[in-house]
């Protein structure tokens, strides 16, 4: 039997002018919603962060849901037993209270709970949800292919709300284009997860998605637009060659772009430092990948008007900004944070970013901003307690007995090493991206004795377009992201 056609979005009222600023997926909760929308008023193509929004959308409740937006996204939720189940089991009228600490929500296995797996579709629902309230523009949300288990369910959530483009990196984006394929038509979905350890006689591990068991039947969802994030030619090209794995776009990542980075390819070499060295075997052929005949927006080092020019000149749609849009006052990274950044940049300092080969559990370089206080700092990092409560990070391992267990090289090392059998090499150096990047996002987990989770900040290498911005003294600090479209694209 033949499947049923796939129920694909025509292209957007604006598809013969495609956007061409994309506001890159700057960290869980950076690109809020605010920031998105705020981008996609102006025109151009606002993204919001799909890391992490169960954790996210579960302390925006504990906090006593300030402005009510999240449970005015929740009201509008397709299915209400749902939403009132999320709301019943997280939202506390008024907030916290001083020095209480979150709930935890419950961890993804590769078969979740109900609870868990609602909360993460309502989650990704409410973020698309708010960033296309109120306006006509198109909306993306950003994932990481290596943090897998929430995946379907988040990418269900995200279709329920209309988002018009879905942006996948940090990995290979091959099954996405069939899972939104089927998920458009609320067919059910396997994604196959790589278990560490695992062999061919173990069979092939997946996490479900049944759209009808979870929310009932309804009408065929539209299908988004597939930006795919690639590091090089031959995953542009590779992708493109199968109608199956086909994504309708790329975004073209350089090395000096924030948060997760491919790895350098060939041997490994480093700096001094100990920062990983990009070479010309890391440099994509841009003429290949246009020659592929899809949309390409060019990301890392974009962001100023020449290099939006110089794109536009090349054949690329437009270019991805991630920094600039940041530390603009609608980004979610904390005020604080962001005014320490601004401060520095203002007297004519530029921050210092190090691309980190260990700081992240995946394995893949992650750009740190060093900012007293973070994680970026020695003495902290040393200093904070080694606790593994969100696992966002955790990967499925086999177990000597055969069954599934989880594990993060991040946790500590009694558990990771001692009862789960991971290697203690590959604990040095890591950091729970988990805890500090909810804590650089303003929702930071209180632990006993008044000890609250460090934050860790996340940026691209280049900052001229926040220095240009900052010193034409025309905003006040944080400068609008409109103040970012405005120097990007000048009126003529």
């Amino acid at each position: 039997m033949s499947a049923p056609a796939t129920y694909r979005r025509p292209p957007p009222a604006e598809a013969a002018r495609r956007p061409v600023i994309v506001q890159g997926g700057m960290g869980a909760a950076v690109s809020s919603w605010q920031l998105a929308r705020a981008v996609s008023r102006r025109g151009h193509l606002g993204v919001v962060s799909g890391t992490a929004l169960d954790v996210v959308a579960a302390r925006r409740l504990q906090d006593g849901d300030p402005g009510g937006h999240m449970r005015r996204a929740l009201a509008a939720f397709p299915v209400p037993e749902v939403a009132e189940r999320v709301v019943g089991a997280y939202y506390l009228p008024g907030g916290r209270k001083a020095g209480q600490k979150y709930r935890s929500v419950p961890m993804l296995t590769l078969r979740p709970s109900r609870e868990s797996m609602e909360l993460v579709v309502a989650a990704n629902y409410c973020e698309v949800f708010l960033a296309k309230e109120g306006h006509g523009g198109v909306v993306g949300i950003n994932f990481l292919r290596k943090i897998e288990l929430p995946l379907p369910f988040a990418l269900l959530g995200a279709l329920l709300a209309g988002v018009d483009y879905v942006l996948v990196g940090a990995g290979n984006p091959a099954e996405i284009p069939g899972l939104l394929d089927r998920l458009a038509r609320r067919d059910g979905v396997a994604l196959p997860i790589h278990v560490q350890g695992a062999t061919s006689r173990d069979g092939t591990a997946a996490v479900r998605c049944s759209p009808r068991a979870l929310l009932g039947d309804g009408p065929p969802l539209p299908r988004p637009q597939l930006l795919a994030i690639v590091s090089s030619t031959d995953l542009a090209t590779g992708l493109s060659a199968d109608p199956a794995t086909r994504p309708d776009g790329f975004v073209v990542e350089a090395s000096s772009a924030g948060g997760h980075n491919a790895a350098p390819r060939g041997p490994r070499r480093t700096t001094e430092d100990g920062q990983p060295v990009y070479g010309e075997r890391d440099e994509v052929d841009l003429a290949a990948v246009l020659a592929l005949g899809l949309p390409v927006w060019l990301a890392g080092g974009q962001a100023s008007p020449e290099a939006v020019r110089a794109a536009l000149a090349a054949g690329a749609t437009g270019v991805q900004v991630g920094t600039a849009f940041a530390f603009s006052a609608e980004s979610g990274l904390e005020p604080s944070l962001k005014r320490r950044v601004l401060d520095a940049v203002v007297a004519g300092e530029q921050p210092v970013v190090r691309t980190d080969w260990r700081a992240s559990p995946t394995g893949f370089p992650f750009k740190v901003v060093e900012v007293d206080g973070t994680l970026s700092d020695p003495e902290v990092a040393q200093a904070r307690p080694s606790v593994c409560d969100l696992g966002a990070l955790r990967t499925p391992y086999r177990r000597p007995d055969g069954q599934i267990g989880y594990r993060c090289p991040a946790e500590p090392l009694a558990q990771y090493v001692g009862r789960k059998g991971g290697r203690e090499a590959n604990i040095e150096g890591r950091h729970c991206l988990c805890n500090g990047l909810m804590a650089a996002a303003g929702l930071p987990q209180q632990r006993p004795h008044d000890y609250q989770e460090p934050a860790i900040v996340t940026a691209g290498t280049d900052f001229t377009a926040v220095a240009t911005i900052v010193r034409s003294q025309r905003y006040q600090l944080p400068y609008p992201a409109e103040a970012v479209i405005d120097y990007l694209i000048p009126a003529e």
